[in-house]
Formats: C-alpha cells, structure tokens, sequence
C-alpha cells in the first residue's frame, strides 16, 4: 500500500511538472511581443490554477498516505494497552440467608439393641422366635435343657432339708439344758454350750437356704425371655447347641427396639453455633423419594472428633409402621436459623499475603482495590468474612500475586457468565 501511495503521488508530480513546464514554453512567445495587459492577467490567471490544482493534488497524496498510517498506529496502541490490561472474572459479595439447609449423611441405628446370653450352662431344648419375630418383653425366646444344674438344685435343697432338722434338734437341746440350769443340775458352760450350737445350726439353715434361692434363680434362667419389646434381627443357634454361660458364652439372639429409631450424623465444626437441642430435622432415604421422614435433635456427644472435627450428633425419629431400618444410609437436612447471616465470600477470593489476609475488589473505575479482612468459619467452597467488607462489594473471584493497589483491569461479571450460560442451556 505505501509503495502504491508513492507512486501515485510521484506520478502526479511528474504530470504536474511538464504541464507546468508546457505552460511555460507557451508563455514564452507572449513575453517576447508587445505588452498586452490583458493577455498577460489570463496567463498569469491560468498559473495560479496550475498552482492550485497542484497544491491540491499534493495535499490529497499526503491525506491519503499519513492518516491510514496514523490510525493504524493507533490501532496498534490500544491493542498494546488492552494486551497489557488483566481481565479478571468478579462477583458481588452477598450474605448467607437466615435460613439455612444443610444435607448431612446419616447412620440409622435402633433406639435399643443387644445380643442375648444364656445364664445357664446346658443344651439348647428349642427355640421360639426365628429372625423378624416381633416379641414382646419377658416373651420366652429360647428353652435349654440343664440337667446338672437340676441335680445340684436337689442337692441343695437336700441340705436344706438336714440343716432344718439339725437346727430343731439343737434348739430342743438348749431348751433342755436351760431348764437343768435353773435347777442347779448343769454348768452354765454346758448351757452356753448347747446355745452356740442352736446358733450354728440355724446360720447352716440361712446358708442351705440361701444355695436353694441360687440354684433357683439360675434355674429359671433355663427359659430365655427378651428384655424389652422388639424385632429379633439375628439367631445364633439351633436345636441341641452346648450352651456355657460365663466369660466365654456366645450370644443366643440379637434384639431391636425400632419403633424409635436413633440417626447418627457427624455435623463439621463449622455448623457448631446453629445445632440446637429439640430441632426439627427431616430425613429422606433414596428408596423412599416421595416420601420425608420427620425427627427431632435429641441430644449431641459434647466433644468434637480430633480426627475429622465433627461433633456427634444424635436424631430421634419415630417409626410406627416400620419403613426404615438400623444399618440403612439416610441424608438428614438440617433448617439452620441465624439471626444475624454473615458475608461470605468464594475461598478463592482470599489472598493470605505478609501484610495479612487480604480480598481484592474492583471499583467503578475499572481499579483494583486490596481491602483487609478478618475470616470467620471456613465454609469449604466459601469463607465467611466478620468484618473489612461490604454487601454488594465486587471482588475478584480468582487473583492473582500480580495484582496490586490500583491496577486497572479488564472485568468479567461472573455471575452475569453464569445466567448467560443458564439460559443457553435452557434454549
């Protein structure tokens, strides 16, 4: 192009030079006669033309060479300056709103629920509730056949029966021995002697007694009977098993109360100041998706899991009809109320630098601004910001180290992008 555009230019200066070198010839012979103003204003009329004309057509080149250079210099600026402008992707801080849901996993458990063991040591006789048997309490679960206890129950009722008769026999003696004493025909040491003897006898009959009430009471262990009402979920043994009572028993059944369910959750420390005793929570399970399960916080573990900071927390959910079951996964949602929401901000707007913990926000000049902040709870994908900021700041979502305190950026709404890609999707 500039090639061309000198070219052309020369071109016309080379045309304008023999037209002016043409006129000139023509004047010459005019010179050279006798004086004619008239002819002589008419040439003088049609050089200012040539002139001009040629004027004109040296500016006209100029225009059209500079002005195309000019502006694609300043092209070339501009696309310099934007080049060096960072674009940074910004949102407005909000606040958390006053109500909260928070979805936690949960593991169901039984509100009661123990294996059972045998008191007596013999043979299994028969069972009577299988696995799923609901039962109620005192309800007999299993019999067992204990012959050697039996014997020793007869044994001790046996010596029970010989320790009475010997306490009888010693109190006729120290009947006896008293009244020889009032008339003078014994020692008092041979009276105090058949008394002791009355005594002794009638601790053998408290001790007879007491083996007979033993061997009694293991004796109506034979008969296995649940301790509280609820649903057999496992049974250990069949039919004719050795049962041994003691340090090495093995559990006969295992039973569930599940009218009552409890829900155990670990809620993140982050939650601590919203869990209340007494709220409601509700409670949905996967294979039940039209269906909410309603519960109750009961009570939490008052310490916190050094391993994954998470404070225990204990739901009471009722379960008259049977839906749910100990073992199953369920997601408990919690309805946080907070009085007073706090700004929270995405964690990767925080800049942690030397001079302390730092958000980078964008003023309506295009500017970057570095505000100081103090950080609340750590929230995983947010952090809530105590104090240092505003609601409806903009701050930069993603920054970088090479921002600094006025820097002028190009922006981005992100929040603008989001809706826009919303929108895309649903066409």
């Amino acid at each position: 192009m500039r090639n061309q555009r000198r070219c052309t230019i020369g071109f016309h200066t080379r045309n304008l030079t023999a037209l002016m070198k043409t006129e000139m010839n023509l004047a010459e012979p005019i010179q050279s006669d006798a004086p004619n103003p008239a002819l002589r204003r008419a040439s003088l009329r049609h050089r200012l033309a040539v002139v001009g004309s040629v004027a004109a057509i040296l500016v006209t080149g100029l225009v059209a060479g500079i002005l195309p250079r000019l502006k694609a210099q300043s092209q070339r600026v501009a696309a310099a300056q934007e080049a060096g402008t960072p674009t940074v992707n910004v949102t407005n801080v909000s606040r958390l709103p006053s109500h909260v849901l928070l979805l936690l996993p949960g593991d169901v458990r039984a509100f009661e629920q123990t294996k059972i063991y045998a008191r007596a040591d013999g043979y299994l006789l028969k069972w009577n509730a299988d696995i799923g048997a609901k039962v109620r309490a005192g309800q007999v679960l299993a019999e067992i056949d204990t012959p050697e206890m039996d014997q020793e129950l007869n044994q001790a009722r046996a010596a029970l029966a010989q320790a009475q008769a010997n306490l009888v026999l010693a109190r006729s003696s120290a009947e006896r021995w008293e009244g020889l004493l009032k008339e003078r025909a014994v020692s008092q040491q041979e009276v105090d002697e058949r008394t002791g003897a009355l005594a002794a006898r009638a601790a053998d009959v408290k001790a007879a007694e007491a083996a007979v009430l033993r061997f009694e009471k293991l004796a109506s262990f034979k008969e296995v009977r649940a301790p509280f009402s609820g649903t057999v979920t496992r049974r250990f043994v069949d039919t004719g098993a050795l049962i041994r009572a003691g340090g090495n028993a093995s559990a006969l059944f295992e039973l569930a109360q599940m009218d009552t369910l409890r829900i155990h959750v670990n809620v993140p420390q982050a939650y601590l100041r919203d869990i209340t005793t007494g709220a409601a929570v509700t409670v949905r399970v996967a294979e039940y998706p039209d269906r909410v399960f309603t519960g109750a916080i009961l009570r939490t573990s008052g310490a916190f899991d050094a391993a994954t900071r998470t404070l225990l927390t204990e739901i009471e959910a009722p379960n008259r009809d049977g839906a749910l079951f100990p073992g199953i996964h369920v997601d408990v949602q919690f309805a946080l109320a907070q009085s007073n929401p706090p700004i929270i901000v995405p964690a990767t707007a925080v800049l942690t630098r030397s001079d302390g913990v730092q958000v980078a926000t964008v003023d309506e000049a295009s500017a970057i601004r570095l505000r100081k902040v103090q950080v609340g709870r750590d929230l995983g994908r947010s952090m809530e910001i105590v104090s240092g900021l505003n609601e409806g700041a903009r701050i930069v979502t993603h920054p970088t180290d090479t921002l600094v305190e006025g820097m002028m950026v190009k922006v981005i709404d992100a929040s603008a992008t989001k809706a826009g890609a919303k929108q895309l999707a649903q066409r």
